[in-house]
């Protein structure tokens, strides 16, 4: 088996991943199984770098039942609509046009009677795409706590327990907005084990962390005193108890919202063995909950396929190995890239010399960090083409050292995100 074979493979192992992480398609079997013919109004809002396709699966279903519609979506990522309107904002970090549309998805929210029923669509990238500041603090003070909390590699858990109470729309607080109107709020999930209040900083599910959680967020990585001091002064009353919490569970407001997790990473790894098996391989989904420092994550990775490729062991050749989840990488450098192109970069190292393996990581959202790439792929052959992949990894630049190669994963925009693929090919005649 060639590299170029395994390349070729693993792209389309890729791609079944991705036809099974379609939001449109599920979006269509929901609606098919409701009947919403109670309702006066529809009205339809949400965010997320899926949102695009799940307004335009909404509005097939729906028709003229919608009343009004806002989806805040990340740049690029759009359909051609005629009730929902698509409003372009920037991601990871919120810029002004995410406020301006959070601000119009609140007040569509809080329009609604009793005898309405608000949709709300939501998928990886919404905790960015619906940033609508909490009082007193400004969205340029909003981005440099999300800069900071990116720069220190912290989890999608920690980034949104700070997120939800810095604002005015996250934490259960656009069910509140939208009470008491009905509330029906379908998550397209990119966070591991798919908890309701994490996906997009659950702005329609009970929140369960707390302002005391986020000050020791600040501890934990050393930002407090980095912090704007609007920020901090809002936790700090938070802790005392001066300023309320986000809604809990249990809380009234939820007694008519529903939160229905409609796709995740697990469906697009059980599709990506599926394809592997049907194209030779022995097939092992190691997990779709893998998370942690990026070159760590990878260096497992490497080891199990040199196990497999040397010993046969926990599967014999040709040999696809599955894994999902979101690392996080801690940047020290200055160069360009992303979490799944430094993932194969740093596997290239472990993998150097080993015949016919292939190492291959891309987000299902088709982009990988600031970049134009969704990841990279890297075999026992890459180094020799490039030698100097150390340096390039110090510096956080695995964009510029792929870039050349050709090995960069290119899909542009996707319009779905169930966070990101790891395809490791062992192939035959070792």
């Amino acid at each position: 088996m060639t590299n170029r074979l395994l390349r070729r493979h693993a792209s389309a192992i890729f791609r079944a991943a991705l036809e099974a992480a379609d939001p449109a398609a599920a979006v269509t079997r929901y609606f098919a199984r409701r009947r919403l013919s109670r309702f006066r109004n529809i009205y339809v809002v949400g965010a997320g770098k899926a949102g695009a396709s799940m307004a335009l699966a909404a509005e097939r279903a729906l028709g003229r039942r919608i009343t009004a519609g806002l989806i805040n979506v990340k740049d690029g990522h759009l359909a051609r609509l005629r009730r929902i309107e698509l409003n372009q904002c920037g991601h990871p970090v919120p810029d002004a046009r995410g406020v301006a549309g959070s601000e119009r998805i609140a007040a569509i929210a809080q329009s609604a009677g009793a005898d309405d029923l608000v949709v709300c669509l939501i998928s990886g990238g919404a905790s960015a795409l619906l940033p609508l500041p909490a009082e007193g603090i400004t969205l340029a003070e909003k981005q440099q706590v999300t800069k900071l909390l990116l720069a220190c590699g912290a989890p999608i858990e920690h980034l949104n327990a700070v997120r939800k109470h810095i604002s005015r729309i996250k934490g259960g607080q656009l069910a509140r907005l939208a009470a008491p109107a009905a509330v029906e709020s379908l998550l397209l999930s990119d966070v591991i084990g798919d908890p309701l209040d994490v996906i997009g900083s659950g702005p329609t599910a009970p929140d369960v962390s707390t302002f005391a959680e986020v000050a020791a967020i600040f501890d934990r990585y050393g930002i407090r005193s980095r912090v704007p001091a609007s920020v901090l002064a809002r936790i700090e009353r938070g802790v005392r108890g001066e300023i309320s919490e986000t809604p809990k569970p249990g809380d009234p407001i939820f007694e008519r919202v529903r939160n229905t997790v409609i796709g995740g990473n697990r469906l697009a790894l059980d599709a990506a063995a599926r394809a592997a098996r049907a194209l030779g391989y022995r097939t092992l989904v190691l997990s779709s909950s893998i998370q942690g420092e990026t070159r760590e994550i990878a260096r497992m990775h490497a080891a199990i396929a040199r196990e497999v490729a040397e010993h046969g062991h926990p599967v014999k050749p040709p040999a696809c190995l599955i894994s999902g989840g979101e690392t996080t990488v801690t940047i020290k450098g200055a160069g360009l890239g992303g979490r799944n192109q430094e993932f194969a970069l740093a596997a290239a190292l472990e993998i150097r010399g080993l015949p016919n393996v292939l190492v291959f990581s891309a987000g299902t959202d088709g982009t990988d960090g600031p970049t134009d790439a969704a990841g990279a792929m890297a075999d026992g052959r890459t180094l020799d083409r490039n030698p100097n992949a150390a340096r390039y990894l110090d510096d956080n630049d695995s964009y510029h050292y792929f870039q050349p190669l050709g090995d960069l994963v290119i899909t542009g925009a996707t319009n779905t995100n169930v966070a990101d693929v790891r395809i490791m090919l062992i192939g035959s005649g070792q």
